[in-house]
Order: C-alpha cells, then sequence, then structure tokens
C-alpha cells in the first residue's frame, strides 16, 4: 500500500524594522493550498509598522515573538527552539515562497518516498519589489546534493533548504554574515536522504549587499570552507575559481 507522507511545516520569519516587504512574506505562507503548516514570526523589537502589519494576521500566525536580540542568527535560533514541525524552512521578510501551492507541490513530489528525508531542496527566483521575475539564481542546485557539494559555493539559496527538525543545528553566532552558508553544511553532513524536488520554491528579493558586508560575508566564508573542507583544498579551489575568471575575461 502507497503511504502518503504529510510533514509539518515550521515555516520562520526573522523580521527587524521590515515593514516596507513583510506583508508579501506574509501571505505568501497564509494563503499556502497545503495546510499542515505553522507560521513563526521571530521580531527583533521593531521601530516602524512592522508589528502592526502582523498583528493584523495575528489569528493566521501560530507564534509571534517581538523583542531585542543579538542579531539575525541568534533570532533564527530561538525560531528553530519554537519549531514544532516536521521541517524547518526560514523565509526572510521581502521574500516569498514561490506559488500559492508551493508546499502541496513539495508534498507532492515524496510520493513513493516510505520516509521523510533529511532536507528538501529546490530552485530560487530573483524578483523585485513589486515581486516581478528578474531571473533564477545563477547557483544552480546539484540533481544530487552533498554536504561536499557547497564547495563550490552555496549552490542551494537557504531559503529554498527545508531541513527536517531533528537535524537543525544551531547557527554558529561566531559567524555575523555567513552563519546560514555553516548551517547548511553542517546539517547536511548528519543528513544521508537529501530530495531534490526539482521546483522553484522561492521568490527571492533582490536587495543587494554593500560591498562592505559582502567582502566581510566572503572572509566568512572562506574560514567556514577551510573548516569543513581542510585549508589545502579551499586554497586550491579558490585558485582555480581565480584562474577561471582571468580566462572569461
Amino acid at each position: 500500500m502507497l503511504q502518503h507522507l504529510h510533514p509539518k511545516f515550521s515555516v520562520i520569519t526573522v523580521t527587524y524594522n521590515a515593514g516596507a516587504v513583510i506583508e508579501d512574506t506574509i501571505q505568501s505562507v497564509i494563503t499556502q493550498t497545503y495546510k499542515n503548516i505553522e507560521y513563526i514570526i521571530v521580531d527583533g523589537a521593531s521601530t516602524d509598522k512592522t508589528m502592526s502589519i502582523v498583528n493584523r494576521y495575528r489569528d493566521r500566525i501560530h507564534t509571534v515573538v517581538s523583542e531585542p536580540d543579538r542579531g539575525l542568527y541568534d533570532a533564527m535560533n530561538k525560531g528553530i527552539r519554537l519549531a514544532t514541525g516536521d521541517y524547518v524552512c526560514f523565509l526572510n521578510a521581502g521574500d516569498e515562497l514561490h506559488e500559492d501551492d508551493t508546499l502541496q507541490l513539495i508534498v507532492h513530489s515524496l510520493a513513493g518516498l516510505s520516509e521523510l528525508p533529511d532536507v528538501i531542496y529546490g530552485r530560487t527566483a530573483i524578483v523585485d519589489r513589486e515581486g516581478h521575475f528578474l531571473r533564477m539564481r545563477r547557483l544552480e542546485p546539484p540533481e544530487n546534493l552533498t554536504w561536499r557539494s557547497f564547495r563550490q559555493g552555496m549552490l542551494v539559496c537557504h531559503q529554498a533548504f527545508f531541513a527536517r527538525r531533528d537535524r537543525a543545528v544551531a547557527y554558529d553566532l561566531r559567524y555575523r554574515f555567513s552563519a546560514d552558508f555553516d548551517w547548511c553544511i553542517r546539517v547536511m553532513k548528519q543528513s544521508t536522504v537529501l530530495h531534490n524536488t526539482r521546483l522553484t520554491l522561492i521568490d527571492y528579493l533582490n536587495e543587494g549587499m554593500t560591498t562592505r558586508n559582502h567582502r566581510d560575508s566572503l572572509r566568512e566564508r572562506f574560514r567556514i570552507m577551510c573548516r569543513h573542507y581542510g585549508t589545502v583544498q579551499t586554497v586550491a579551489l579558490h585558485l582555480k575559481f581565480a584562474i577561471r575568471l582571468l580566462y572569461k575575461k
């Protein structure tokens, strides 16, 4: 007899002064056709209209916390502790689930599996403030993802990476900009079944980073890669990247 898996998704949105973009994110979750969801919003004591918008939808949101925190990844750790679902998914303020039936399509993609995979992943579309499609994310998810895949960079967007809650380790607060990169690798290291949905799961808001933060993020990623893949191999990979860029010019 065919077993139908019916996982519960804990969708977690971390916010701080996100009044300009939070409503679209909320609506993309509460309008999902799949109903086995708990929605958690962890706010860092916003001083703008974020919480007044959140309160409009309070009856559709399972848990709301608004209090000072130690930054983005500390708030994400709070979200993990509050979650009760089979999977955790981090949907940043401004980002959206790709379609109203995205979670239902994910569940359909599990047909034929006898148990829940450790990680579910998919593709990411880049959109503007109005939600208009700009392009697909430059880095494409591999057909068969493993923890070694991220030697080539973060091939799966953090938001399109659904980790089973019992695999969801805490974010390492030593990293200010790239703890999500480290988190995904550590989750994958203790996972055996990683399921490629082959679906576009997330609309990612094209906000861009400041040059300074981007550089800091790259430095952190280098340190993370050295930690997980070894310094010699990481340096060798970066030399290959540099040579490839020179040949493209």
